[in-house]
């Protein structure tokens, strides 16, 4: 957890030093996205919210995201990962949306993922998605590192914009 709570300290001065905000829709990492960057003394000043959407049915009533857009689409893949992010951060009215979406195992998932599978997104200034494979079934340990995936992929595009890159 360690490594978490160093994640998200640096995530939060970054975000603090620009006055920007999050919100967070994540899914098998179970809030341990949420509760890195709420660890963070004054994480009010740019943590906005979350949910952990762990079901269709959390999806239908947190996310409230039309059942065209997602026509086609599954559970942890990459363009429902970008979605997440994306209705995430427009429905808080943040500078960045950041969401997961994979399979914690010990198993995997109805969609035929194998445990340790999850697809991570980003949506603000700078976005990004991208899947990551453990190979394992240890599902507090994949927890952790969806969460350390998570953590990771929005820092790095929090550098990015601190550079002029998109």
């Amino acid at each position: 957890m360690n490594e978490l709570l160093d994640q998200a300290a640096a995530i939060a001065d970054l975000l603090k030093a620009r006055r920007q905000t999050i919100a967070v829709a994540e899914s098998s990492s179970g809030g341990l996205i949420s509760a890195a960057l709420l660890s963070v003394p004054g994480a009010s000043a740019y943590y906005l919210g979350g949910g952990v959407i762990y079901t269709a049915r959390a999806q239908r009533l947190l996310m409230d995201i039309p059942r065209e857009i997602l026509e086609g689409m599954r559970s942890s893949s990459e363009p429902y990962a970008r979605v997440l992010a994306q209705t995430v951060r427009q429905r808080f009215r943040v500078d960045w949306g950041l969401s997961e979406t994979g399979a914690a195992g010990p198993d995997g998932n109805r969609y035929g993922d194998a445990a340790g599978h999850t697809c991570v997104a980003v949506d603000g200034p700078s976005s990004a998605v991208v899947t990551i494979e453990t190979g394992r079934g240890d599902r507090v340990e994949n927890m952790r590192a969806f969460a350390s995936a998570a953590l990771t992929l929005l820092h790095q595009r929090l550098l990015d914009t601190q550079d002029g890159a998109r």
